[in-house]
């Protein structure tokens, strides 16, 4: 976990429309770093099952009460939107607007592809852009981040072109299914955008159920992609995510709480084949998994401990303490009994279903 954000408190703003909002303040940020929660964005993440046009509905809600908390009478300004293809197509942001009553001056577009030579990914390359550069723009963005080297791309280039052509960016405002490493990285860019734009107000940044980890290495199971799969060890997950997980105890031990964005809402027929690969993985090496450190890994602690360690591990400790304590007991609970747990039988329940489903798509 990075300097930053270790020195970070995680504060209840309150409901908005049914989804829970979480501000992670610093006196170190020069940001607004918001985590939200709902049953769309909960369901998303913990159930690749959700693909096609319901992975994007399913964000919908959770965005919409966003855009309402920061735009309370819907009518304080208009807005951009960027879109980083193709990710970024995934998220409702148009809709969400048009719903809220923010208007939508300009959409923007820029690709960001990767380089691939012998199935290594070498590096990244701008294939495609459509910017119409003007003064003073708030920019509404959604993309997944990972290592973020896809929007530190993606951004240089919007701030370079509008720099370039006499314009200007007054805000950034960023949906994400994201990963810690977001938060650096946009202090870095705030501060390099301020340098060409004296106006500009910062980013707010809103990450669906969590701000979570990217795993360095493959992890207990041996077949985890670094700096792609996401994880909670370090993280910061909400507590209605944590107890969503408990209640669907086979979603604790899937991939990653995210699966490739794009593939899912596109190409619905690949993405099942990934979670299919990685359930027979699972499952071909279940016997030399140590389902105890498996366990302690997609929880993010050694466990079990007790309640104010597990507070300060979680980074839980400044919320009210309503339902937290059950939602402990709950996990230590799954701690002391996860030498019993069958993995090969957790993989042919999942093969199963998911299989069963993805015959809908072939």
């Amino acid at each position: 976990m990075s300097t930053t954000l270790r020195s970070a408190s995680l504060q209840f703003v309150g409901l908005q429309e049914d989804t829970s909002m979480y501000e992670l303040q610093s006196p170190q940020f020069s940001n607004r770093y918001f985590i939200i929660s709902g049953a769309g964005t909960r369901r998303l993440m913990a159930s690749p099952e959700v693909v096609g046009f319901d992975s994007y509905s399913a964000m919908l809600p959770e965005t919409v009460a966003a855009l309402r908390y920061l735009f309370p009478s819907g009518s304080e300004g208009d807005v951009d939107i960027l879109t980083i293809l193709r990710g970024g197509l995934n998220y409702p942001i148009e809709e969400a607007c048009h719903r809220v009553g923010i208007r939508v001056r300009d959409m923007h577009f820029v690709s960001c592809e990767r380089i691939i030579e012998n199935q290594v990914i070498t590096g990244l390359e701008i294939k495609y852009e459509k910017l119409r550069v003007t003064r003073d723009r708030t920019l509404v963005i959604g993309d997944i981040i990972a290592t973020g080297d896809t929007l530190r791309m993606c951004l240089d280039q919007v701030v370079d072109r509008f720099r370039r052509k006499g314009g200007s960016i007054r805000k950034i405002i960023f949906f994400t299914i994201g990963g810690t490493r977001a938060i650096p990285l946009m202090e870095r860019m705030a501060e390099r955008i301020s340098a060409y734009f004296p106006s500009f107000e910062g980013f707010e940044c809103f990450f669906y159920e969590g701000i979570f980890s990217v795993y360095t290495d493959k992890g207990v199971s041996g077949i985890n992609v670094p700096d792609i799969d996401f994880g909670w060890n370090n993280g910061i997950v909400s507590p209605e995510f944590r107890r969503y997980v408990m209640e669907r105890q086979d979603a604790l031990f899937e991939k990653c709480i995210i699966y490739d964005g794009g593939a899912r809402r596109y190409e619905i027929p690949v993405h099942f084949e990934e979670v299919l690969e990685y359930w027979r993985g699972i499952l071909e090496h279940a016997d030399s998994i140590d389902m105890q450190a498996l366990v302690n890994e997609k929880l993010g602690y050694d466990g079990p401990m007790d309640y104010a360690t597990w507070l300060l591990v979680t980074r839980l400790g400044t919320l009210p303490q309503e339902g937290l304590r059950s939602l402990w007991e709950t996990e230590q609970a799954l701690c002391k009994r996860a030498a019993s747990l069958s993995l090969k039988e957790i993989a042919r329940r999942r093969i199963e279903e998911i299989t069963l489903i993805s015959s809908n798509y072939e």
